[in-house]
């Protein structure tokens, strides 16, 4: 059978994008169809944006740290219109690049909303991102769906007055008081955020500490930080329904608790985004949260049509969607191995002020292959003697007692993705805690520490069960 395109990608976002070209360069005809946002949630919604607010959000505190080093300076008023609109030059900037680069590479680009008709057939129908444009039907040999996550709010009276990640990016004024919901990365960034901005911040969260998954000693000292950041924590409190009350918005927490706010935060989790795709129309299936289910290989249940990144809820960060969908094309249309990455050892970060940064596993994981040797160090950074501001760096290094491998690094503290990115390396090539020993630390630095930490604070015995 004689197909239009080789392939067809569904979702300009990073995964989307990265694979496209990829499968360009190996020569296959390719097509992509967005929707929404060329470059997808990271670049207009998320990661981008968000990493820009969180860095405006720190200039208030770099004038008043100044004065500890003998400047007179004096904080001024924050202008939240003039950040937006230079946010949004920024952001379309990076859609123009991304457009380009599909363009250069030869990729055929498709406007509109995609939703199969077949395995191999889609038809594009028009979308908010260009509502003028005509339908058509494609066909291709083989599609990657690369369409992502959306955001979701509890089934809660008022749930309708709240907003979300995707409206916090265009409120066209900061809130004087806001109550964010939800303990994740986004809820913890965006309440830093806004503290930082000038806002009063409550932080409303289900369980006794934020960041669930993260390591237990790590979570404790965010909690810390989050007090240091003027955030008034609700622990162990679910919001229950959201009223307006004159000019209030008005939170009822559980414990019967009522939060008088301007703004209501929900940062409650993301679906796959799969709505309206058509998928009754091919044999792929899906679990209970919307996720598309794909083998190893990436492959769904419709042969000749794969899924990646987070619209398969596995590892929803941006670069292992563009890993996912790099491999991909190499495998699919490459002459030569395909390209292969450590997902095992997948970074992340927090973009809180400070900020945490974490690869491997964490103290509870890594008890439960082995004893594990725990080295753990918390002290104020240099700068911040001289501030007087509260705000310590956290530090631990977590050991396999039998291999001495490195197999869990967390750091909380100024600049700690930028120093998590080269431990990184170091933990997926398996270093051993005697690698570390005999690196010698950059003096004066925090990153030293790393290096440095020559005492074990602690032995963990392996877990029960």
């Amino acid at each position: 059978m004689s197909y239009d395109f080789d392939l067809l990608v569904i979702g300009a976002g990073s995964g989307g994008v990265r694979c496209a070209r990829i499968a360009a360069s190996h020569g296959a005809r390719v097509a992509i169809a967005e929707s929404r946002h060329w470059g997808g949630t990271c670049v207009n919604l998320g990661c981008v944006p968000k990493k820009l607010m969180v860095q405006a959000s720190e200039y208030g505190d770099m004038v008043d740290d100044s004065h500890g080093f003998g400047w007179t300076s004096t904080r001024g008023t924050h202008d939240w219109g003039k950040l937006m609109a230079a946010k949004d030059r920024e952001i379309t900037r990076l859609n123009g690049i991304y457009v380009s680069m599909l363009e250069k590479a030869g990729i055929t680009l498709l406007t509109g909303h995609a939703r199969f008709v077949d395995g191999h057939t889609v038809r594009i129908e028009p979308s908010p991102l260009a509502p003028d444009e005509a339908p058509r039907t494609i066909t291709a040999e083989r599609i990657v769906i690369a369409t992502g996550s959306t955001p979701v709010k509890p089934d809660i009276p008022g749930a309708e007055l709240a907003i979300t990640s995707d409206e916090a990016f265009h409120l066209p004024q900061r809130p004087e008081r806001v109550v964010i919901i939800g303990s994740g990365y986004i809820g913890l960034e965006f309440a830093g955020i806004f503290a930082g901005l000038g806002s009063k911040v409550d932080l409303v969260y289900r369980r006794d500490l934020p960041l669930r998954g993260f390591d237990e000693e790590m979570r404790s000292a965010m909690a810390e930080a989050i007090d240091a950041r003027g955030i008034t924590q609700h622990r162990h409190a679910c919001s229950t329904a959201i009223a307006k009350e004159g000019a209030d918005l008005v939170v009822t927490l559980d414990n019967g608790q009522r939060l008088h706010t301007d703004c209501v935060f929900m940062a409650t989790g993301r679906r796959p985004k799969i709505d309206a795709l058509g998928l009754e129309n091919t044999a792929i299936t899906t679990a209970d949260n919307g996720r598309i289910k794909v083998d190893m290989n990436s492959e769904t249940a419709q042969p000749g049509v794969y899924a990646i990144g987070d619209v398969t809820d596995r590892i929803n960060l941006t670069p292992v969607a563009i890993a996912e969908g790099h491999n991909l094309a190499d495998r699919l249309f490459g002459k030569g191995p395909a390209r292969q990455w450590c997902y095992a050892t997948t970074p992340k970060a927090v973009f809180f002020s400070p900020p945490l940064a974490t690869v491997g596993l964490t103290e509870e994981e890594a008890a439960r292959n082995g004893v594990v040797d725990i080295y753990f160090t918390r002290f104020t950074p240099m700068r911040h003697t001289l501030t007087g501001r509260t705000r310590k760096t956290v530090m631990k290094l977590v050991v396999d007692q039998k291999s001495q491998k490195v197999v869990g690094v967390h750091i909380l503290g100024d600049d700690a993705p930028e120093m998590l990115q080269g431990v990184a390396i170091a933990v997926t090539a398996e270093l051993t805690k005697a690698d570390f020993d005999r690196t010698i630390g950059i003096h004066p630095t925090s990153a030293e520490e790393l290096v440095t930490m020559r005492t074990r604070t602690r032995e963990t015995p392996k877990a029960e069960g």
